[in-house]
């Protein structure tokens, strides 16, 4: 790729087109030997990481034992399901073989030749697996420096065969495993809110499910780009497990940023977009952000999305917590009119402003 000098002579979609085209990735940025990253992976300041301030208290993500009392744990999660959106929880009964195996399978994937990943290199998220850098690649004003395989499990039934094999078993193994997980932390949230504990459920937001794996390489200039801009989950809820390279996940906390630290065998648990819509803001979804890799070793991370599957499907506030005291705060929409707005912007700005009843900037 061909040094540019000059904003007159910037072509940045000409950059990333050639950049898309290649099929190489990230990785194969990096294994071509770069020393400087591509102009389109730039983020403005306003973007990227401030100093970390001194004399301020360190700020975490609460960690919740779910083998406690029914009662506590609950209670534990609607906490924090209603402050700062993120929690990660432990003794969750999915093996650790399980994890390690899944996280280990998508490492060994990104690792191997570019000969054998571009096979799977496309665009086209609805056809099984997709590996790609950036979705929103030509829609965002700067790209982040992070691979992704994305594989949609349902609700429209999944040839396994399109998954790469370094990883299939693996996957179909933690897939299986999270949608055990999945059903009881919704029940757990559902009765934090007070409603039926099979309410999610029913509303089938156990059966949509996409797996996206990360793959975040050293950076050879981390502080000018991010791993993932800061962003919400437009789901319902994110089930996220990562390899041992820790301090690159943050969530918005206030005016600061709180760490994700990398706690052995615990599962990162986030409330999405739309489950702070239909629990009606009684619980949030928070900005969250990843930086960019400065370390030797590349960071992997596994997120399931949980949504619903039923697209047709008006969503809105459940009507159980909507009283005089306390109207809806959003309208009601259909699911799939939200996805499609999802995915035809550049990631980073929530819906949730979009459907609220009170919006004037819609």
């Amino acid at each position: 790729m061909a040094p540019v000098t000059t904003e007159q002579d910037y072509d940045r979609l000409t950059e990333v087109k050639q950049f898309d085209e290649s099929k190489i990735g990230v990785k194969g940025l990096l294994d071509s030997g770069i020393t400087t990253i591509p102009r389109f992976f730039h983020h403005p300041p306003e973007n990227l990481p401030g100093p970390k301030p001194k004399n301020r208290p360190r700020l975490t993500v609460p960690v919740i034992d779910l083998s406690g009392d029914r009662s506590t744990v609950v209670e534990q999660i609607r906490q924090s399901a209603s402050t700062l959106g993120f929690f990660q929880i432990v003794n969750h009964r999915i093996p650790e073989r399980v994890i390690e195996s899944a996280v280990g399978s998508i490492k060994e994937f990104f690792e191997q030749p570019t000969e054998y990943k571009m096979r799977f290199y496309h665009r086209e998220a609805d056809k099984g697996a997709a590996y790609s850098t950036n979705f929103d690649l030509y829609l965002s004003k700067a790209a982040c420096w992070r691979d992704t395989l994305q594989v949609r499990v349902s609700p429209v039934e999944l040839d396994w065969n399109a998954v790469p094999e370094i990883c299939r078993v693996a996957l179909a193994e933690w897939d299986k495993a999270v949608v055990g997980l999945g059903e009881e932390l919704m029940s757990i949230l559902c009765d934090g809110l007070g409603v039926k504990s099979e309410k999610l459920k029913e509303l089938s937001c156990l059966e949509g499910r996409a797996c996206v794996s990360h793959y975040y390489p050293p950076c050879p200039q981390p502080e000018l780009t991010v791993g993932i801009a800061s962003h919400t989950d437009p789901g319902v809820l994110t089930v996220l497990v990562q390899n041992e390279v820790g301090g690159l996940l943050q969530v918005k906390c206030g005016d600061d940023w709180a760490d994700v630290e990398a706690v052995h065998g615990a599962i990162i648990i986030n409330i999405g977009d739309m489950l702070q819509i239909m629990s009606n803001d009684e619980y949030k979804s928070v900005e969250h952000r990843v930086l960019a890799n400065p370390a030797q070793r590349a960071r992997v991370s596994i997120a399931v999305f949980f949504n619903a599957s039923n697209r047709d499907k008006l969503y809105g506030p459940f009507p159980e917590l909507i009283s005089t005291t306390k109207p809806a705060v959003y309208q009601e929409f259909k699911y799939d009119d939200y996805m499609r707005r999802f995915f035809t912007k550049e990631l980073g700005n929530t819906l949730t402003n979009f459907y609220k009843i009170d919006n004037t900037k819609a």
